[in-house]
């Protein structure tokens, strides 16, 4: 069966279509710009990436290109909509409605706008998805893969937070977390790599790009994870602060004479990397090329985010009564040795030793721990999309 897996933001619009029996991407590509002027980046397999400007006032128009595109007689993959056999859709949030993925009905719609103040940028966007593919694809089974699934089996003392329980009753404010589909595939494959049941290990799988998580996964569940309510709680990341004291905000407020809405704009868009290296860049590429070349704030920023990490996995080792594996993933998780050994650099009482040639690879799965080391530490790829088609073939 052909999958169409869609990831619907408020401007733009990821997708690929695989064949679920063999797990090939067939198709993959891009809709920028959608309600501004429009553009669609598609490369089919084998081909190349072709970038063409459509306009896209809504996502319905969005999705009409990448259909086209699809079934185009020269450059599509299939010959029409009959051979998409399901379409899953990336969901951010799913609040406590949702502890698996599931088949999308009316119910469904409505418990996940009912969600749309826990995650306001996203799961309205994932709506206008789901609905815009709705119209053109009558009939196709559809399925909603949430982020926040995964960390559903979190127990009580890890996603409480310490405020006052109306709160929690009245407004469900406690943690959920996010990248649960890439944090369920890493560790997966870190348990196959390691030749061991899935629910006997443990796994902290370090999701690091410029939105960065890190979660604790015990004998096949995430029993903890850095990011919270929302994506802001955690690691320091590209634009984002990550962990702050609360009385920061009255602080700056008062001295900056700003509002909420400037408040959380400055945490989410203006801190992490990007503050720290005093606006240099929040893509680490750029951080590593300044602090090589004397910029001291670039190197702050480097070391505050491999710091942060290594606190994280010190504290889930902890969480877990141990650790037999850690999983570096997304684009600096597998792309920057660097980072990975500077963060490695804190764990040495774990027993782990590094195999510094391993290390300096990019972008493929390979263990780079050495064999006497004690906690096996692994460079694993993510793929989201894979494990949204799974989820989705596993549904329909």
């Amino acid at each position: 069966m052909n999958v169409l897996v869609i990831n619907c933001g408020s401007s733009s619009l990821k997708f690929q279509l695989i064949n679920s029996d063999t797990e090939q991407v067939l198709a993959k590509g891009l809709c920028e710009r959608i309600g501004i002027d429009g553009s669609l980046t598609y490369q089919p397999e084998g081909g190349e990436k072709v970038k063409s400007d459509k306009p896209m006032p809504t996502h319905t128009e969005a999705i009409q290109y990448v259909i086209d595109a699809l079934t185009d007689a020269q450059a599509g993959v299939v010959k029409s909509l009959d051979e998409i056999g399901a379409v899953g859709h990336r969901v951010v949030h799913g609040g406590e409605k949702f502890a698996s993925s599931v088949v999308i009905t009316d119910e469904v719609l409505q418990a996940i706008e009912e969600c749309n103040d826990l995650a306001p940028l996203h799961n309205p966007a994932n709506l206008i998805g789901i609905n815009a593919c709705e119209i053109l694809m009558p009939g196709t089974p559809m399925v909603a893969v949430f982020d926040t699934a995964f960390h559903q089996t979190m127990p009580e003392e890890a996603y409480m937070y310490g405020l006052p329980y109306e709160y929690y009753e009245k407004y469900k404010v406690r943690r959920y977390g996010f990248h649960g589909t890439s944090h369920s595939f890493v560790s997966k494959r870190a348990a196959e790599i390691e030749g061991r049941p899935y629910e006997e290990l443990r796994t902290i799988v370090c999701h690091l790009g410029n939105g960065a998580s890190i979660c604790a996964v015990k004998n096949g569940k995430s029993v903890d994870t850095s990011m919270g309510l929302t994506p802001l709680e955690g690691l320091v990341m590209g634009t984002r602060s990550g962990d702050i004291d609360p009385a920061i905000m009255e602080f700056i407020a008062k001295k900056e004479g700003l509002d909420i809405a400037g408040l959380m704009n400055m945490l989410n868009k203006k801190s992490g990397v990007l503050g720290l290296s005093n606006n240099l860049s929040s893509d680490f590429r750029d951080l590593d090329t300044g602090a090589k070349e004397g910029n001291k704030q670039a190197a702050v920023a480097l070391k505050v985010f491999a710091y942060r990490v290594a606190k994280y996995v010190g504290a889930y080792a902890a969480a877990m009564n141990g650790v037999d594996v850690i999983a570096f993933t997304a684009g600096v998780g597998e792309n920057s040795g660097p980072v990975r050994a500077d963060v490695l650099g804190y764990l040495g009482y774990l027993g782990i030793e590094v195999d510094e040639e391993a290390n300096n690879t990019r972008g493929e799965e390979i263990t780079i721990s050495t064999p006497d080391s004690k906690v096996k530490v692994m460079v694993i790829p993510t793929n989201e999309e894979l494990a949204i088609s799974r989820e989705t073939v596993a549904l329909v």
